[in-house]
């Protein structure tokens, strides 16, 4: 069983905590930018409080540890490792307590190309414990809005993990995704299973739009988040995101391994063993 102390170094050395490669500037940006209410940033949220810039920096100081410093404008910035680590623990419970009712569990992310094998690993380990991992709406489309325009992307699912994917991109489950911040794929989904008459997640786990998407629609739902991503903050502070965890969500996709083993191990799950 990995240690919290264990856990705690490993996300200092890889840079997941303490000093991440998250600019403060882009985060003070973030911030100017979801107090203007840009649905860039509001990832499918629509915040129910006033939220000024001061305010989403008292939050992101609470829930991640940055600079409550307004004049603190440059450089690196930072998390509270041991923040991380806490809201790991109940990121591990709410996951535990979808096992142990074998609720239907969706996991969908923005980020496949770091992230994808941590939900995998979490998908694999809730469907051997008896929830139904969701894959619906595979292979439809959705036209997303990007800086080049809009343009049109598919649903798919690697490892029972939803990502989308550009038009005449590769094959279906191959592993390559495009990074997405939009709450649209976890609408198409979620109207997809109940026009179905299938059943509807009792979790969703993932990030940017996946996690923001489906709290605003009353899912629970549980993801990490970044510091220039304050909506996942907004919304746990709102009541709409059960856990959301700070972490730099792009570092290298193995460095995620540790962080699924310690999830797994508190949440009485059994999991894959060769991870450092």
């Amino acid at each position: 069983m990995l240690s919290t102390a264990a856990l705690r170094a490993h996300l200092l050395a890889a840079r997941l905590a303490g000093p991440v490669a998250t600019s403060r500037e882009e985060s003070l940006r973030s911030y100017r930018l979801f107090a203007a209410r840009d649905p860039r940033v509001l990832l499918g949220l629509d915040p129910e409080w006033c939220w000024g810039e001061r305010d989403l920096l008292r939050l992101m100081a609470d829930k991640c540890g940055v600079s409550a410093d307004p004049a603190h404008v440059s450089g690196p910035d930072l998390i509270d490792p041991q923040l991380t680590v806490a809201a790991l623990e109940a990121f591990a419970g709410r996951l535990g307590a979808a096992a142990a009712a074998r609720a239907p569990v969706l996991f969908g992310t923005g980020h496949p190309h770091r992230l994808l094998g941590f939900y995998a690993d979490l998908a694999e380990a809730v469907s051997a414990a008896g929830c139904l991992v969701l894959t619906p709406a595979q292979g439809v489309c959705v036209d997303i809005s990007t800086r080049f325009g809009v343009r049109p992307y598919r649903i798919d699912y690697v490892r029972g993990v939803a990502l989308v994917r550009e038009g005449g991109a590769r094959s279906p489950g191959s592993a390559t995704g495009a990074h997405s911040h939009s709450p649209l794929p976890v609408r198409v989904v979620l109207a997809a299973l109940a026009e179905g008459g299938g059943p509807l997640p009792e979790l969703v786990v993932g990030d940017h739009g996946w996690v923001c998407g489906a709290g605003q629609l009353g899912v629970e739902a549980i993801g990490l988040a970044d510091t220039d991503d304050p909506a996942l903050f907004v919304g746990e502070a709102e009541g709409r995101v059960s856990v959301a965890v700070p972490l730099d969500d792009a570092v290298r996709a193995d460095h995620y391994g540790p962080l699924a083993r310690y999830v797994l191990d508190r949440a009485s799950l059994p999991g894959r063993q060769e991870w450092p």
